[in-house]
Protein backbone atom coordinates (compact mmCIF):
# COMPACT_ATOMS: atom_id res chain seq x y z
CA UNK A 1 0.00 0.00 0.00
CA UNK A 2 1.09 3.67 -0.83
CA UNK A 3 2.41 5.56 1.83
CA UNK A 4 1.36 8.98 2.45
CA UNK A 5 4.24 11.19 3.46
CA UNK A 6 2.29 15.08 3.17
CA UNK A 7 -0.87 15.73 4.56
CA UNK A 8 -2.19 18.57 3.43
CA UNK A 9 -5.49 20.59 3.63
CA UNK A 10 -7.28 22.82 1.69
CA UNK A 11 -7.63 27.06 2.27
CA UNK A 12 -10.78 26.18 3.65
CA UNK A 13 -9.92 24.54 6.58
CA UNK A 14 -7.96 27.56 7.73
CA UNK A 15 -8.67 28.03 11.11
CA UNK A 16 -11.28 30.69 11.35
CA UNK A 17 -10.40 31.51 15.34
CA UNK A 18 -7.67 31.55 17.58
CA UNK A 19 -7.81 29.15 20.69
CA UNK A 20 -7.15 30.97 24.13
CA UNK A 21 -6.21 28.13 26.45
CA UNK A 22 -5.76 30.95 29.55
CA UNK A 23 -9.54 30.44 29.25
CA UNK A 24 -9.83 26.77 30.07
CA UNK A 25 -6.47 26.38 32.26
CA UNK A 26 -6.98 24.80 35.57
CA UNK A 27 -5.08 27.28 37.25
CA UNK A 28 -4.94 30.47 35.74
CA UNK A 29 -1.70 32.79 35.54
CA UNK A 30 -0.84 34.97 38.23
CA UNK A 31 -1.71 38.49 36.59
CA UNK A 32 1.28 40.85 35.23
CA UNK A 33 2.08 43.84 37.54
CA UNK A 34 2.28 47.71 36.67
CA UNK A 35 6.28 48.28 37.24
CA UNK A 36 5.42 51.59 38.92
CA UNK A 37 2.50 50.58 41.12
CA UNK A 38 2.77 46.96 41.59
CA UNK A 39 -0.58 46.40 41.06
CA UNK A 40 -2.33 43.88 38.44
CA UNK A 41 -2.24 45.34 34.99
CA UNK A 42 -5.50 46.62 33.42
CA UNK A 43 -5.98 46.40 29.74
CA UNK A 44 -5.86 50.69 29.55
CA UNK A 45 -2.55 50.35 31.01
CA UNK A 46 -0.92 48.19 27.95
CA UNK A 47 -2.80 50.86 25.51
CA UNK A 48 -0.23 53.53 25.35
CA UNK A 49 2.42 50.48 24.13
CA UNK A 50 0.64 47.91 22.02
CA UNK A 51 -2.66 48.03 19.77
CA UNK A 52 -6.03 48.11 22.30
CA UNK A 53 -7.26 44.82 20.65
CA UNK A 54 -3.45 43.12 20.91
CA UNK A 55 -3.88 44.47 24.68
CA UNK A 56 -7.44 43.49 25.49
CA UNK A 57 -6.47 40.00 23.71
CA UNK A 58 -3.03 40.17 26.08
CA UNK A 59 -5.32 39.72 29.29
CA UNK A 60 -8.53 37.68 28.07
CA UNK A 61 -9.31 35.33 30.11
CA UNK A 62 -12.61 34.67 29.12
CA UNK A 63 -13.02 34.11 25.61
CA UNK A 64 -12.14 30.43 24.02
CA UNK A 65 -12.30 30.86 20.71
CA UNK A 66 -11.41 34.59 19.65
CA UNK A 67 -11.99 35.66 15.47
CA UNK A 68 -9.23 35.66 13.33
CA UNK A 69 -9.85 38.91 10.74
CA UNK A 70 -11.01 38.40 7.54
CA UNK A 71 -7.99 40.51 6.27
CA UNK A 72 -6.03 38.59 8.20
CA UNK A 73 -6.72 35.26 6.89
CA UNK A 74 -6.29 35.99 3.31
CA UNK A 75 -2.61 36.96 4.24
CA UNK A 76 -2.26 33.83 6.53
CA UNK A 77 -3.35 31.90 2.70
CA UNK A 78 -0.03 33.19 1.41
CA UNK A 79 1.49 29.88 2.91
CA UNK A 80 -1.17 28.48 4.86
CA UNK A 81 -2.41 25.75 5.91
CA UNK A 82 1.40 24.20 6.30
CA UNK A 83 1.89 20.60 5.99
CA UNK A 84 2.17 18.07 8.54
CA UNK A 85 4.66 15.60 7.19
CA UNK A 86 5.58 11.93 8.65
CA UNK A 87 9.47 11.77 8.41
CA UNK A 88 9.63 8.56 7.37
CA UNK A 89 13.29 8.75 6.10
CA UNK A 90 14.29 9.63 9.79
CA UNK A 91 12.32 7.02 11.42
CA UNK A 92 14.65 4.39 9.16
CA UNK A 93 17.85 6.20 10.18
CA UNK A 94 17.06 5.63 13.97
CA UNK A 95 16.04 2.54 13.58
CA UNK A 96 12.86 3.15 15.90
CA UNK A 97 9.48 2.05 15.88
CA UNK A 98 8.15 5.03 16.42
CA UNK A 99 5.98 7.57 14.10
CA UNK A 100 7.37 10.72 13.70
CA UNK A 101 5.57 13.59 12.38
CA UNK A 102 6.21 17.16 11.77
CA UNK A 103 4.31 20.58 11.02
CA UNK A 104 6.31 22.24 8.36
CA UNK A 105 6.27 26.43 9.32
CA UNK A 106 9.76 26.43 6.86
CA UNK A 107 7.49 26.57 4.27
CA UNK A 108 6.08 30.45 5.05
CA UNK A 109 7.75 33.74 2.97
CA UNK A 110 10.18 34.25 5.90
CA UNK A 111 10.72 30.69 6.00
CA UNK A 112 9.51 30.42 10.25
CA UNK A 113 6.21 30.05 12.24
CA UNK A 114 7.09 33.72 13.16
CA UNK A 115 4.65 35.21 10.13
CA UNK A 116 1.15 33.86 11.80
CA UNK A 117 1.56 36.71 14.85
CA UNK A 118 3.41 39.41 12.56
CA UNK A 119 0.72 39.83 10.22
CA UNK A 120 -2.13 39.60 13.14
CA UNK A 121 0.25 42.15 14.71
CA UNK A 122 0.65 45.10 12.11
CA UNK A 123 -2.82 44.72 10.94
CA UNK A 124 -4.18 45.69 14.96
CA UNK A 125 -1.77 48.01 14.36
CA UNK A 126 -3.03 49.75 11.03
CA UNK A 127 -6.39 49.24 11.66
CA UNK A 128 -6.07 51.59 15.00
CA UNK A 129 -4.53 54.38 12.60
CA UNK A 130 -0.48 53.71 13.78
CA UNK A 131 1.41 54.55 10.71
CA UNK A 132 5.13 53.45 13.01
CA UNK A 133 5.69 49.63 14.97
CA UNK A 134 8.92 49.00 16.66
CA UNK A 135 10.25 45.54 17.73
CA UNK A 136 13.11 43.17 18.49
CA UNK A 137 14.84 40.47 17.12
CA UNK A 138 17.38 37.75 18.09
CA UNK A 139 18.45 35.35 15.53
CA UNK A 140 16.22 37.91 13.05
CA UNK A 141 12.95 35.37 12.53
CA UNK A 142 10.99 38.03 13.97
CA UNK A 143 12.41 40.51 12.41
CA UNK A 144 11.71 39.88 9.04
CA UNK A 145 8.36 38.14 9.75
CA UNK A 146 7.46 41.58 10.87
CA UNK A 147 9.18 43.02 8.15
CA UNK A 148 7.37 41.50 5.53
CA UNK A 149 4.03 41.89 7.33
CA UNK A 150 4.47 45.82 8.20
CA UNK A 151 4.99 45.75 4.24
CA UNK A 152 1.56 44.19 3.64
CA UNK A 153 -0.29 46.76 6.27
CA UNK A 154 1.77 49.56 5.48
CA UNK A 155 3.62 50.51 8.07
CA UNK A 156 7.16 51.74 8.86
CA UNK A 157 9.02 49.40 11.05
CA UNK A 158 12.16 50.01 13.05
CA UNK A 159 14.16 46.36 14.56
CA UNK A 160 16.77 46.35 17.24
CA UNK A 161 18.54 43.28 15.93
CA UNK A 162 21.13 42.04 18.78
CA UNK A 163 24.18 42.75 17.56
CA UNK A 164 25.88 39.22 18.36
CA UNK A 165 22.97 38.12 15.47
CA UNK A 166 23.42 41.18 13.49
CA UNK A 167 26.90 40.20 13.23
CA UNK A 168 26.62 36.29 12.61
CA UNK A 169 23.68 36.65 10.20
CA UNK A 170 23.56 39.24 7.63
CA UNK A 171 21.20 37.80 5.26
CA UNK A 172 18.78 38.24 7.83
CA UNK A 173 19.93 41.67 8.23
CA UNK A 174 18.84 42.18 4.34
CA UNK A 175 15.95 40.50 3.70
CA UNK A 176 14.31 42.55 6.70
CA UNK A 177 15.98 45.86 4.89
CA UNK A 178 14.26 44.23 1.55
CA UNK A 179 10.97 44.22 2.90
CA UNK A 180 11.74 48.20 3.82
CA UNK A 181 12.75 47.92 7.52
CA UNK A 182 15.39 50.08 9.24
CA UNK A 183 17.54 46.98 11.11
CA UNK A 184 19.71 48.54 14.47
CA UNK A 185 22.47 47.06 15.97
CA UNK A 186 21.33 46.57 19.77
CA UNK A 187 22.87 48.04 22.42
CA UNK A 188 22.99 50.83 20.21
CA UNK A 189 23.55 54.95 20.89
CA UNK A 190 19.84 55.58 19.94
CA UNK A 191 18.52 54.89 22.94
CA UNK A 192 18.80 56.03 26.28
CA UNK A 193 18.56 52.43 27.44
CA UNK A 194 21.15 51.27 24.53
CA UNK A 195 23.72 54.03 25.84
CA UNK A 196 23.79 52.77 29.21
CA UNK A 197 24.43 49.22 29.05
CA UNK A 198 27.56 50.33 26.49
CA UNK A 199 28.39 52.46 28.97
CA UNK A 200 28.43 50.01 31.65
CA UNK A 201 29.82 47.04 29.40
CA UNK A 202 31.43 48.67 26.02
CA UNK A 203 31.80 45.30 24.30
CA UNK A 204 28.64 43.57 25.00
CA UNK A 205 27.33 41.74 22.40
CA UNK A 206 23.66 42.08 23.21
CA UNK A 207 20.63 40.30 24.35
CA UNK A 208 17.01 39.74 23.55
CA UNK A 209 16.42 41.58 26.89
CA UNK A 210 18.23 44.84 25.48
CA UNK A 211 16.87 44.71 22.56
CA UNK A 212 12.86 44.79 23.58
CA UNK A 213 14.19 47.71 26.17
CA UNK A 214 15.33 49.88 22.93
CA UNK A 215 12.56 49.05 20.59
CA UNK A 216 9.90 49.91 24.00
CA UNK A 217 11.93 53.45 24.60
CA UNK A 218 11.48 54.68 20.32
CA UNK A 219 7.73 53.18 20.49
CA UNK A 220 6.89 55.19 23.84
CA UNK A 221 9.32 58.23 22.68
CA UNK A 222 8.05 58.47 18.94
CA UNK A 223 4.11 59.99 18.15
CA UNK A 224 1.57 57.70 16.08
CA UNK A 225 3.89 54.42 17.05
CA UNK A 226 3.44 51.18 18.67
CA UNK A 227 5.96 48.02 19.83
CA UNK A 228 5.34 44.75 18.82
CA UNK A 229 6.72 41.55 20.57
CA UNK A 230 7.39 38.32 18.56
CA UNK A 231 6.88 35.56 21.65
CA UNK A 232 6.27 35.22 25.28
CA UNK A 233 3.86 37.18 25.42
CA UNK A 234 -0.29 35.96 25.83
CA UNK A 235 -1.10 37.56 22.17
CA UNK A 236 1.53 35.84 20.63
CA UNK A 237 0.95 32.47 22.18
CA UNK A 238 -2.73 32.65 20.73
CA UNK A 239 -1.67 33.86 17.11
CA UNK A 240 0.22 31.19 16.80
CA UNK A 241 -2.33 28.23 17.85
CA UNK A 242 -3.23 27.85 14.11
CA UNK A 243 -0.25 25.65 13.78
CA UNK A 244 -1.95 23.37 16.58
CA UNK A 245 -5.03 23.73 14.67
CA UNK A 246 -3.90 22.52 11.63
CA UNK A 247 -2.38 19.58 12.93
CA UNK A 248 -5.21 18.61 14.72
CA UNK A 249 -7.12 17.96 11.79
CA UNK A 250 -3.95 16.77 10.07
CA UNK A 251 -3.30 13.93 12.35
CA UNK A 252 -7.16 12.64 12.06
CA UNK A 253 -6.21 12.46 8.30
CA UNK A 254 -3.31 10.36 9.16
CA UNK A 255 -6.01 8.17 11.51
CA UNK A 256 -3.03 9.01 14.50
CA UNK A 257 -3.20 10.95 17.90
CA UNK A 258 0.25 12.33 19.03
CA UNK A 259 1.56 10.55 22.35
CA UNK A 260 4.03 13.34 22.71
CA UNK A 261 3.76 17.11 21.40
CA UNK A 262 7.45 18.89 21.15
CA UNK A 263 8.23 22.20 20.32
CA UNK A 264 11.45 24.48 20.73
CA UNK A 265 11.67 27.05 23.76
CA UNK A 266 12.83 30.83 23.76
CA UNK A 267 9.99 32.55 24.84
CA UNK A 268 6.86 30.30 24.14
CA UNK A 269 5.37 31.48 20.34
CA UNK A 270 6.08 27.90 18.58
CA UNK A 271 6.12 25.91 21.63
CA UNK A 272 2.40 26.76 22.39
CA UNK A 273 1.26 27.02 18.97
CA UNK A 274 1.49 23.46 18.24
CA UNK A 275 0.57 22.56 21.92
CA UNK A 276 -2.38 24.54 23.26
CA UNK A 277 -4.55 23.07 20.69
CA UNK A 278 -3.63 19.40 21.70
CA UNK A 279 -3.71 20.26 25.45
CA UNK A 280 -7.19 21.61 25.54
CA UNK A 281 -8.06 17.59 24.74
CA UNK A 282 -5.71 17.22 27.89
CA UNK A 283 -7.53 19.52 30.20
CA UNK A 284 -11.09 18.67 29.27
CA UNK A 285 -10.95 14.97 28.61
CA UNK A 286 -8.26 13.64 30.22
CA UNK A 287 -5.88 13.04 27.37
CA UNK A 288 -2.09 11.95 28.11
CA UNK A 289 0.05 13.08 25.76
CA UNK A 290 3.14 14.97 26.87
CA UNK A 291 4.18 17.98 26.20
CA UNK A 292 7.74 18.86 25.59
CA UNK A 293 9.42 22.45 25.37
CA UNK A 294 13.16 21.43 24.16
CA UNK A 295 15.68 24.73 25.49
CA UNK A 296 19.34 25.03 24.95
CA UNK A 297 21.28 23.94 28.31
CA UNK A 298 23.05 27.39 28.11
CA UNK A 299 19.69 29.09 28.57
CA UNK A 300 18.09 27.02 31.02
CA UNK A 301 14.72 28.91 32.34
CA UNK A 302 12.07 25.95 32.23
CA UNK A 303 14.88 23.35 33.55
CA UNK A 304 16.58 25.27 35.86
CA UNK A 305 15.45 28.82 36.31
CA UNK A 306 13.02 30.52 38.87
CA UNK A 307 9.20 31.29 39.59
CA UNK A 308 9.73 34.84 39.94
CA UNK A 309 8.03 38.42 38.84
CA UNK A 310 10.81 39.45 36.52
CA UNK A 311 10.73 42.00 33.65
CA UNK A 312 10.69 41.09 30.14
CA UNK A 313 13.40 43.39 29.21
CA UNK A 314 17.25 44.44 30.52
CA UNK A 315 16.05 48.02 31.57
CA UNK A 316 12.79 47.29 33.51
CA UNK A 317 10.73 48.94 31.21
CA UNK A 318 8.10 45.78 31.09
CA UNK A 319 5.38 45.24 33.18
CA UNK A 320 6.18 42.71 35.93
CA UNK A 321 5.89 39.11 34.36
CA UNK A 322 5.39 35.74 36.62
CA UNK A 323 7.61 33.31 34.86
CA UNK A 324 10.26 30.93 34.97
CA UNK A 325 13.46 32.86 34.97
CA UNK A 326 16.88 33.26 34.96
CA UNK A 327 16.77 37.00 35.58
CA UNK A 328 16.82 40.05 33.32
CA UNK A 329 20.23 40.96 33.78
CA UNK A 330 21.03 37.59 32.69
CA UNK A 331 23.49 37.08 29.48
CA UNK A 332 23.37 34.37 27.62
CA UNK A 333 26.15 32.26 26.07
CA UNK A 334 26.43 33.77 22.01
CA UNK A 335 24.86 30.14 20.71
CA UNK A 336 23.76 30.62 17.29
CA UNK A 337 20.00 29.38 18.27
CA UNK A 338 19.60 33.19 18.72
CA UNK A 339 15.74 32.75 19.05
CA UNK A 340 16.48 30.79 22.19
CA UNK A 341 18.16 33.52 23.96
CA UNK A 342 15.90 34.76 26.33
CA UNK A 343 16.06 34.83 30.08
CA UNK A 344 12.35 34.04 30.49
CA UNK A 345 9.17 31.96 29.72
CA UNK A 346 5.67 33.31 29.23
CA UNK A 347 3.60 33.67 32.04
CA UNK A 348 0.93 30.68 30.23
CA UNK A 349 3.39 28.36 29.93
CA UNK A 350 5.05 29.05 33.26
CA UNK A 351 1.92 28.39 35.21
CA UNK A 352 1.05 25.22 32.77
CA UNK A 353 4.80 24.08 33.79
CA UNK A 354 3.74 24.52 37.34
CA UNK A 355 1.49 22.50 37.14
CA UNK A 356 2.60 20.12 35.53
CA UNK A 357 0.68 19.80 32.02
CA UNK A 358 4.08 20.15 30.80
CA UNK A 359 7.20 19.18 31.22
CA UNK A 360 11.07 20.48 29.57
CA UNK A 361 14.30 19.19 28.13
CA UNK A 362 17.56 21.30 27.51
CA UNK A 363 19.75 20.61 24.63
CA UNK A 364 23.46 20.75 24.36
CA UNK A 365 24.59 22.90 21.07
CA UNK A 366 26.51 20.21 19.71
CA UNK A 367 23.17 17.52 19.78
CA UNK A 368 21.23 19.91 18.12
CA UNK A 369 23.21 20.44 15.55
CA UNK A 370 24.04 16.57 15.49
CA UNK A 371 20.08 16.58 14.83
CA UNK A 372 19.49 19.01 12.57
CA UNK A 373 22.29 17.36 10.12
CA UNK A 374 20.62 14.14 10.46
CA UNK A 375 17.41 16.17 9.85
CA UNK A 376 18.59 17.75 6.78
CA UNK A 377 20.33 14.19 5.35
CA UNK A 378 16.94 12.07 6.13
CA UNK A 379 14.09 14.66 5.44
CA UNK A 380 15.79 17.00 3.02
CA UNK A 381 15.58 20.30 5.41
CA UNK A 382 18.38 22.45 6.73
CA UNK A 383 16.10 23.04 9.96
CA UNK A 384 16.55 26.55 11.64
CA UNK A 385 19.60 26.03 14.64
CA UNK A 386 16.14 27.00 17.00
CA UNK A 387 14.07 24.10 15.22
CA UNK A 388 16.84 21.76 15.74
CA UNK A 389 16.74 21.35 19.47
CA UNK A 390 12.55 20.21 19.00
CA UNK A 391 14.40 17.63 16.36
CA UNK A 392 16.99 16.33 19.03
CA UNK A 393 14.16 16.08 21.45
CA UNK A 394 12.00 14.28 19.01
CA UNK A 395 15.08 11.90 18.40
CA UNK A 396 15.66 11.23 22.37
CA UNK A 397 11.88 9.77 22.56
CA UNK A 398 12.36 8.05 19.32
CA UNK A 399 15.25 6.53 20.58
CA UNK A 400 13.28 5.46 24.19
CA UNK A 401 10.89 3.95 22.10
CA UNK A 402 13.40 1.58 20.27
CA UNK A 403 14.98 0.82 23.16
CA UNK A 404 11.42 0.10 24.81
CA UNK A 405 9.82 -1.79 22.02
CA UNK A 406 7.33 0.48 21.81
CA UNK A 407 5.54 2.61 19.32
CA UNK A 408 4.13 6.08 19.98
CA UNK A 409 3.71 9.32 17.60
CA UNK A 410 5.62 11.49 18.14
CA UNK A 411 4.98 15.43 16.45
CA UNK A 412 7.00 18.45 16.44
CA UNK A 413 6.86 21.76 15.17
CA UNK A 414 9.80 22.82 12.71
CA UNK A 415 9.32 26.15 13.31
CA UNK A 416 11.74 27.33 10.26
CA UNK A 417 14.16 26.72 7.88
CA UNK A 418 17.80 27.06 8.53
CA UNK A 419 19.36 28.27 5.00
CA UNK A 420 19.65 31.68 6.24
CA UNK A 421 22.03 30.19 9.03
CA UNK A 422 24.28 28.48 7.28
CA UNK A 423 26.86 30.17 9.03
CA UNK A 424 26.38 28.50 12.01
CA UNK A 425 26.62 25.02 9.78
CA UNK A 426 29.99 26.11 9.03
CA UNK A 427 30.77 26.63 11.91
CA UNK A 428 29.70 23.15 12.74
CA UNK A 429 31.01 21.47 10.19
CA UNK A 430 34.82 22.87 10.74
CA UNK A 431 34.37 22.02 14.58
CA UNK A 432 34.37 25.25 15.63
CA UNK A 433 31.30 25.53 17.98
CA UNK A 434 31.45 24.32 21.84
CA UNK A 435 29.11 23.52 24.30
CA UNK A 436 28.67 26.18 27.52
CA UNK A 437 27.40 25.41 30.63
CA UNK A 438 25.89 27.28 33.45
CA UNK A 439 26.76 27.29 36.86
CA UNK A 440 23.94 27.08 39.83
CA UNK A 441 26.39 29.56 41.17
CA UNK A 442 25.68 31.83 38.14
CA UNK A 443 21.96 31.31 38.20
CA UNK A 444 21.59 32.14 41.99
CA UNK A 445 23.40 35.26 41.51
CA UNK A 446 20.94 36.55 38.84
CA UNK A 447 17.98 35.08 40.11
CA UNK A 448 18.48 36.30 43.69
CA UNK A 449 18.87 40.20 42.21
CA UNK A 450 14.86 39.76 41.84
CA UNK A 451 13.38 39.39 45.30
CA UNK A 452 12.87 42.78 45.76
CA UNK A 453 10.74 43.24 42.51
CA UNK A 454 7.56 42.78 44.31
Amino acid sequence: MEKTKKFLLAESELPKKWYNIVAEMPTKPMPMLHPGTKQPLKNEDLYPLFAKDLADQELNQTDVWIDIPEEVREKLKIYRPTPLVRAYNLEKALGTPAHIYFKNESVSPVGSHKLNSALAQAYYCKKEGTTNITTETGAGQWGTALSFAAKAFGLELAVYMVKISYEQKPYRRSLMQTWGAQVIPSPSMSTKAGRQILTDHPNYQGSLGTAISEAIELAMSTPNCKYTLGSVLNHVSLHQTVIGLEAEKQMEMAGEYPDVVIGCFGGGSNFSGISFPFMRHNINEGKKTRFIAAEPTSCPKLTRGKFEYDFGDEAGYTPLLPMFTLGHSFAPAHIHAGGLRYHGAGTIVSQLMKDGLMEAVDIEQLDSFNAGVLFAQTEGIVPAPESAHAIAAAINEALKCKEEGTTKTILFNLSGHGLVDMTAYDQYLAGDLMNYSLSDKDIENNVSKLEHLV
